[in-house]
């Protein structure tokens, strides 16, 4: 299965900040927000990745991540030149794709939770048509809300409904299996002159074949790209990684243990940041690991 991190747009709604940064690049406690989208492809056992972002940013994202070889991944870049579209990732990433289905995730979101990495390797697994995923909201006339039956299979999918008949957003993570390539290039814009997601999962919904996985209590899901939610999201991981003594969406320590790098690698990543709190944890957990 391939990955495409989409991190474009021009972060609007955090200007004047993006002004300068891209918002993928803005702290998230003590890491990058893009750290969390690409540490979700790492756990699905995705080390094939397609970065999708601006011409303006592609430098900064490029100096950050490299291409991958340092964590085991390979990481590759397109330009989105203009912000037209969730689906466009899709079209841009026609050839990193290839004949393989593909995960795509937005880059401004946030998830934790108990056992997700389990439900991404079931979920990953022989993809027949779309996996959507859902999270309850309560103000779900903001997001793109999915109905449901009883089996989690997919009766409709809406943008902003005024009348929304669930309270699950379709959060901005979604696998497909390969037909979304030729799906995605014969969409049409959208009044806005976009080409959007909704339209994408709608045309696997008249298939028959898209589904919702739930992701309920004990899960978090923040998609930060306001201030306010920046800033939760910050509260969030600092108050879990200061109660547990862990780090979440530590590429370094993901890597270690997906074995897509080994113990001296590790330990040699965290010496390069070793003035950090961040670089020491690093380095104790290629310490402990190397011990057992």
């Amino acid at each position: 299965m391939k990955g495409i991190l989409l991190a474009g747009g021009r972060g609007t709604r955090l200007l004047p900040t993006t002004l300068a940064v891209s918002k993928q690049l803005l702290p998230v406690n003590d890491k990058p927000l893009i750290y969390f989208p690409l540490s979700v492809l790492m756990l699905a056992e995705i080390r094939d990745i397609l970065v999708v972002t601006t011409p303006e940013d592609v430098p900064q994202i490029r100096r950050l991540l490299g291409d991958g070889s340092r964590l085991g991944l390979r990481i590759t870049y397109t330009e989105q030149p203009e912000p037209n579209g969730i689906a466009e990732a899709l079209v841009l990433g026609a050839d990193h794709i290839g004949d393989d289905p593909v995960a795509l995730i937005l880059g401004d979101n946030v998830f934790h939770g108990y056992s997700f990495q389990e439900i991404l390797r079931q979920e990953c697994r022989d993809i027949d048509g779309c996996v959507l995923f859902g999270y309850p909201v309560r103000d779900p006339e903001r997001y793109g809300i999915a109905e449901t039956d009883a089996r989690g299979r997919l009766l409709s999918v809406e943008e902003k409904p005024a009348a929304p008949r669930s309270n699950r957003a379709v959060v901005g993570f979604y696998l497909y299996d390969n037909d979304v390539v030729d799906i995605a290039k014969n969409l049409s814009p959208s009044a806005r002159g976009e080409l959007e997601i909704t339209d994408v999962n709608r045309a696997y919904l008249e298939r028959g074949k898209a589904k919702l996985v739930d992701l309920g209590r004990g899960f978090a899901w923040l998609d930060a790209g306001t201030p306010e939610a920046l800033l939760q999201a910050g509260q969030y991981v600092q108050l879990l990684e200061q109660r547990q003594g862990v780090r979440i969406a530590c590429l370094e320590e993901i890597a270690l243990r997906m074995g897509y790098i080994d113990a001296e690698t590790c330990h040699r990543l965290g010496v390069e940041l070793e003035k950090s709190a961040y670089g020491q944890y690093v380095i104790s957990v290629a310490e402990q690991f190397a011990a057992r």
